[in-house]
């Protein structure tokens, strides 16, 4: 990373993938914005990154509300005068139904959070990175966004279209100073599969899927994720990385 004082905001920081993204981050310089509506361990990663020597404030946001993202940006602002990378990873896992058989609610709840709530993130995050000279995005899709999985279509649909609102709004914004990339985690050590990884046959099934022989780890995204938004990923838009062991590969 840069020598220069910069700024990040990442989403669904308190805990899994977000949280080691901010705390890399920190640990490379960068002043973090970290939100989350875990606000006890969202202030507790805060905490941890102060204590190591490293800058950063916890905003509270649900990041399925257009007002809560824009508020985060503004925290940035007041507090630090720059945005400079965002990394959008906030989610959920949804509903494991059919399709027939999803509901209403679960589809809305999933979409509200998993792709809109990256959509209104970019929304406020362009503007004030086109003011400061440009800036870097990295969102956080997941092998799902690229291949499908059964009983999940809320969230498969979701990731796919990080996917392409990604390159949609790369394709819009390079000229002009920011880039925009994509990551997709395969299935990482998070508290999202904390579930399925107490079900010894369920997690064999799941690291299974993976030629590598194991789960990803959550700082093995996050340094694909700070190097995606370093200038040594200074040609590199609207391009879609997995983290994902070989799962795609099979």
């Amino acid at each position: 990373m840069s020598t220069q004082k910069k700024v990040a905001i990442v989403t669904g920081a308190a805990s899994g993938i977000g949280k080691s993204i901010a705390q890399l981050y920190a640990q490379r310089g960068v002043a973090v914005v970290l939100s989350d509506t875990q606000s006890e361990l969202g202030e507790q990663v805060v905490e941890h990154i102060r204590h190591t020597g490293g800058e950063a404030v916890f905003v509270a946001a649900d990041v399925s509300q257009p007002s809560d993202c824009e508020r985060m940006v503004s925290v940035a602002l007041q507090r630090y005068g720059r945005l400079d990378y965002a990394c959008n990873n906030a989610g959920i896992g949804g509903e494991q139904q059919p399709t027939a058989d999803y509901s209403i609610e679960g589809w809305q709840h999933i979409l509200a959070i998993n792709l809109s709530g990256v959509f209104y993130c970019m929304k406020y995050q362009i503007p004030v990175m086109l003011a400061s000279g440009g800036g870097a995005i990295v969102n956080i899709a997941s092998i799902l966004g690229q291949v499908a999985f059964p009983n999940a279509v809320g969230y498969v649909a979701a990731k796919h279209g990080v996917v392409g609102l990604t390159r949609g709004s790369a394709v819009e914004y390079a000229s002009q100073g920011i880039r925009i990339n994509v990551v997709g985690p395969a299935f990482i050590s998070t508290p999202m599969i904390q579930s399925f990884e107490s079900d010894p046959v369920l997690n064999e099934m799941l690291i299974s899927q993976h030629p590598i022989g194991r789960l990803g780890l959550p700082d093995e995204v996050a340094e694909l994720v700070l190097w995606l938004n370093s200038e040594k990923a200074s040609f590199i838009t609207g391009s879609y990385y997995p983290v994902d062991g070989g799962y795609l590969a099979r």
